[in-house]
């Protein structure tokens, strides 16, 4: 069985009104909250999920916070990403152990908290950011979140530079403007590395597109994520009267290396014609 221990992250539920609260487990330690207070020694050595009460009387759920939690609780100078967006993110880039990830527009650190749990301990995000109180805050998220030392590099430089990084697996660009960016990411990218970045408008995704379609990258994709929530009663299920509807617009390619389409040995010139006969018409 799975104990909460002392310096663990603890996520507070109170069953009465939603509210949670996360906070970190210290030994003489209490929750202080509108409905009364916790002491954390209650809660240090006993299981996840268990409840806990208030001298109020109110009821409190104590579980291990999800990475959804910690994204929701980082303390924010810009807007994070939502856990939905971020969720989908991280399978279209490929993140996982052992994988090279770069990332531009480190923010308030949320996307580079989520690639860092999702890649450690054997790979390795490298976040550029361009505003050293935007980078120590993230820092600081970070360190909250217990992100084991060596799995984030942080750089403090603006992108236009280009990258230290080559031969990297997948690349997360988030800025106001990254059309501005793309041939200094293909750069760092290897050949069939993922790319992917997140922008609200669409006046950013048509130049976006169209630095793009001019640089070394194919299978562009745009899509957009709704996520609609229902109301958990057996009794009266029913779409929520909220939905998160839309956060940003998200747009994914492959880097392309360039060259002339190989013919293997055993195959026929008229069957390499037909396939790029194909390929022009899908274009």
């Amino acid at each position: 069985m799975k104990t909460a221990n002392e310096g663990d992250l603890a996520l507070f539920f109170n069953l009465r009104d939603d509210k949670r609260y996360l906070v970190r487990l210290k030994s003489g330690g209490q929750l202080h909250t509108h409905r009364g207070i916790v002491p954390h020694d209650v809660v240090i050595g006993g299981p996840w999920g268990r409840t806990v009460k208030t001298q109020m009387g109110t009821a409190f759920l104590v579980l291990e916070p999800s990475t959804s939690d910690l994204i929701r609780h980082i303390k924010r100078s810009t807007q994070i990403l939502f856990p939905k967006d971020v969720g989908y993110l991280l399978m279209k880039l490929s993140v996982r152990p052992g994988r090279l990830i770069l990332e531009a527009g480190t923010g308030s650190g949320g996307m580079t908290l989520s690639m860092a749990l999702a890649t450690a301990p054997l790979g390795k995000i490298v976040t550029y950011e361009a505003r050293q109180e935007f980078q120590t805050l993230a820092m600081q998220n970070l360190e909250r979140a217990n992100i084991p030392p060596g799995v984030v590099e942080f750089k403090l430089r603006d992108i236009a530079q280009g990258f230290d990084e080559t031969d990297v697996d997948s690349f997360f660009l988030d800025v106001a403007e990254p059309w501005n960016y793309i041939p200094q990411v293909a750069a760092a990218l290897r050949g069939g590395g993922f790319f992917a970045t997140l922008v609200p408008t669409m006046n950013q995704v048509i130049p976006t597109l169209q630095a793009l379609e001019q640089a070394p990258f194919g299978l562009l994709e745009v899509e957009e994520l709704l996520l609609r929530p229902y109301k958990p009663v057996s009794s009266r299920v029913r779409p929520a009267d909220r939905m998160v509807a839309h956060t940003g617009y998200l747009i994914f390619a492959r880097k392309i290396v360039p060259g002339q389409i190989e013919t293997a040995p055993d195959t026929h010139p008229d069957d390499v014609a037909a396939v790029e006969a194909i390929a022009e018409e899908t274009d």
